[in-house]
């Protein structure tokens, strides 16, 4: 690989693609369900692609942003801002890059759309700052990967319906829960620095929060499938990301930082079991493709 070229890829973690999954699945069910199960290709392409760009850019803003610290903790050390590799000006320049690039996306997006997505950017910009600040950095991150979901309502029937916030708050609440099982990786590192987080809000409480965050993504989905008339193969979907939810439960019994980190990329698949459930349903019961908003 391109020597110059790495520490550019491994800033906008293309080489780890479990951040660009874990936002991307919500993504597309949000467009299957607007859509009611035929979106159009353009829009997937569209927003595929617009997870991808904002996904690399909000992890460049956010390395710019703890520049300073990534060199003090364990997970971080190695990253192309802490070690001098990429310099902040060069970063800043990769971020406006990024954010340009996906900029030019909302050209082939109707005019709510556009409305919406500098909305999405700030918040994403704000959330590495947040750590700073308050103890619910999680929260804002949560509603910066969970806005591209009411991106894509407005996309496809140009109004955010309400089942597009029921799915936002379920999609936030899924997003704090997975990722305090992040911050717990870094949460002695974190207390060393002074970074804050959910892992150090709950403390103890910690698993018992997380088993929280979870139920109520899952209930607001029911009641989300619920609203749409929605039968059988949804709702094994929701049956399996359960599922899912009790194994990463079991995998940070501990608190151990591997486990923690293995049940936070565990995500992917309740994303991919959602979105799936989502797909199946709406193709085999036509009835439920044809809710409108």
């Amino acid at each position: 690989m391109n020597t110059t070229l790495q520490p550019y890829l491994a800033l906008a973690r293309f080489d780890r693609p479990v951040g660009t999954l874990l936002l991307l699945w919500p993504t597309l069910a949000a467009l299957w369900i607007a859509s009611g199960g035929v979106p159009e290709p353009g829009l997937v392409i569209i927003f595929v692609l617009g997870t991808v760009l904002m996904r690399a850019a909000g992890c460049v803003i956010n390395d710019i942003a703890d520049r300073r610290f990534d060199g003090h903790v364990t997970r971080t050390v190695a990253r192309p801002l802490a070690t001098g590799a990429v310099t902040t000006s060069a970063a800043l320049r990769f971020f406006a890059a990024l954010a340009a690039a996906a900029a030019l996306l909302l050209f082939f997006l109707n005019p709510l759309t556009r409305w919406l997505a500098p909305a999405g950017l700030a918040i994403a910009t704000l959330y590495p700052f947040m750590k700073r600040w308050t103890y619910l950095p999680q929260v804002v991150l949560g509603a910066a990967f969970s806005w591209g979901l009411i991106m894509a309502f407005a996309a496809v029937g140009n109004h955010v319906p309400s089942e597009a916030w029921l799915l936002f708050i379920a999609s936030l609440l899924w997003i704090v829960a997975y990722d305090t099982m992040y911050a717990m990786v870094d949460r002695e590192d974190d207390l060393k620095i002074g970074i804050k987080s959910t892992a150090i809000l709950f403390g103890n409480a910690d698993r018992l929060m997380i088993g929280v965050l979870q139920l109520s993504a899952l209930t607001c989905l029911a009641l989300l499938g619920d609203r749409l008339g929605y039968h059988s193969f949804y709702y094994l979907g929701l049956s399996a990301a359960a599922g899912l939810f009790a194994y990463q439960q079991y995998l940070i019994r501990n608190r151990q930082a591997p486990e923690c980190f293995r049940a936070f990329a565990n995500n992917v698949w309740v994303g991919f079991t959602f979105f799936m459930g989502v797909v199946i349903e709406l193709a085999i019961y036509p009835a439920a493709a044809e809710a409108t908003f």
